[in-house]
């Protein structure tokens, strides 16, 4: 007879295990949510790209891998997503001992004095000849619900993927800090750039308010020749202190992401001395996937969702839990620990179906199916938006390239222009406005070549992180 049962118990399991792998099917990863190749780049099948380079290979000026490397381990945001994994990891560990039997070591002692005038109190005197009961006890309760419906399975799914999708989040924030870094780094040279060029102007357009001098004495030119001079003069030296008050800023922006209180930062290079690489690897956009945290946090929030799903469905169904209990049990303490004769031990097991909450339970099911197809779109929206990214990366570094052929030789022509304006208002064949023309316009063009410069080595960055590097 009891083999019989062990058997029927046995095979109640089995069946019951089997149905539990239809109770919830899993949506995958759409697969046509990316497309066959980015906007502006060549068609390829090669996945290998330089968002798989580590940030230290990628970047070559040793002050922005200092300050990297500074960022990386002291920014106070990336250490609380560390803290977050941590916590994340802790819930999973958790969540391994969802099979485990619930184990509680109990010691009790009680005594119940009842009424004379009660029954109880009058059998216990008439048997007895006591006034009252003692209760001694001492044992180990158990408790085990049995995953037969795949609810604490789905529980550990669940957990694992909240806690790849923390480690996810800190690498998203990590390139992000990385690009940040390294961007700001170019604009604090920009800036540097910026403020020689304009140190520079003012020397230019003093030695012609020099020679526009001469000609005010020699009576060839009115006052307001050299009234404009000076004007054009105080502009362009009105640049150098908003330009070292922007860079002041810039340090101090920089100090932040590398958790550090403001101070001034190392300048090893020069603007002009840093190369604009030519990254032409970029892979295929369905390797995204495994490279830009962001959309694998998407993926691993799809499969939470799917988890959640099942965990619901799980509830919706009959939950079969098994309880025991052992150890000794007396009404004389000084019988308590008398082996065998105190030993008790009880064993059940009951299935337990949802009546009165079960439209509660239907109700947080639908609401699992309908976040999940959330988590659906949340992937296809990470990916639309990853694709995205790349493909502006992608023009901007072809048409910055282009902007910047432009801008050089337009500040050459202008060299020349300065030049033979000079030489001719010094002979007497060009007017003194022709000359302040050509130095505004030198000015200007100067500054722009130095934003675009920065401009295209930002792009690259973008790039860089955009294909998912910067975390590695």
């Amino acid at each position: 007879m009891k083999n019989y049962i062990t058997k029927t118990v046995m095979i109640v399991i089995l069946i019951t295990t089997i149905i539990s792998c239809t109770v919830s099917k899993d949506i995958e990863t759409p697969k046509d949510a990316f497309p066959e190749n980015f906007r502006n780049a060549s068609v390829s099948k090669d996945t290998a790209s330089i968002g798989d380079v580590e940030w230290k290979n990628f970047f070559t000026e040793r002050d922005i891998i200092q300050l990297i490397d500074s960022a990386v381990v002291r920014n106070n945001d990336l250490q609380i997503a560390t803290k977050n994994i941590e916590i994340a990891q802790y819930r999973f560990t958790q969540s391994k001992w969802g099979n485990v039997p619930q184990a509680n070591l109990f010691v009790t002692a009680n005594t119940n004095n009842p009424s004379d005038n009660s029954f109880t109190g009058r059998t216990l005197d008439q048997a007895l000849g006591a006034k009252h009961i003692d209760d001694f006890s001492t044992g180990v309760s158990l408790s085990w619900e049995a995953d037969i419906w795949g609810k604490i399975k789905n529980q550990k799914k669940g957990a694992f993927a909240s806690y790849l999708q923390s480690e996810e989040v800190k690498k998203a924030l990590q390139t992000t800090i990385v690009a940040n870094v390294s961007s700001g780094y170019y604009n604090l040279l920009m800036l540097d750039a910026q403020l020689e060029i304009a140190k520079k102007n003012v020397q230019l357009i003093d030695s012609t308010t020099t020679i526009i001098k001469l000609k005010f004495d020699a009576g060839q030119v009115t006052s307001l020749a050299i009234q404009q001079s000076e004007a054009q003069k105080l502009n362009a030296a009105q640049l150098v202190p908003l330009l070292e008050q922007n860079i002041a800023i810039q340090e101090n922006a920089l100090s932040v992401l590398t958790g550090s209180f403001p101070n001034s930062k190392k300048r090893s290079i020069a603007l002009s001395t840093i190369e604009v690489k030519n990254n032409a690897s970029i892979g295929i956009p369905s390797s995204l996937v495994s490279r830009r945290p962001d959309v694998k946090s998407a993926e691993l929030a799809l499969k939470n969702a799917n988890a959640t799903v099942g965990i619901t469905k799980a509830d919706l169904y009959p939950a079969l839990r098994i309880t025991a209990q052992g150890g000794l049990n007396s009404f004389e303490s000084s019988n308590w620990f008398n082996i065998p004769a105190s030993l008790f031990g009880t064993v059940a097991g009951g299935l337990t179906q949802p009546l009165l909450n079960n439209k509660k339970l239907k109700t947080q099911y639908n609401i699992a199916v309908a976040e999940r197809e959330i988590a659906v779109l949340n992937f296809r929206q990470s990916v639309l938006v990853a694709v995205s990214e790349v493909s502006n990366a992608l023009i901007r570094v072809e048409k910055l390239n282009q902007q910047q052929y432009f801008l050089q030789e337009r500040v050459k022509t202008l060299h020349q222009a300065i030049k033979n304006s000079k030489m001719l208002f010094q002979n007497g064949m060009a007017e003194y406005l022709e000359v302040l023309s050509a130095q505004a316009n030198l000015l200007q063009s100067e500054l722009e070549l130095a934003d675009i410069k920065r401009a295209q080595l930002t792009a690259n960055t973008e790039l860089y992180r955009a294909l998912g590097g910067g975390w590695r």
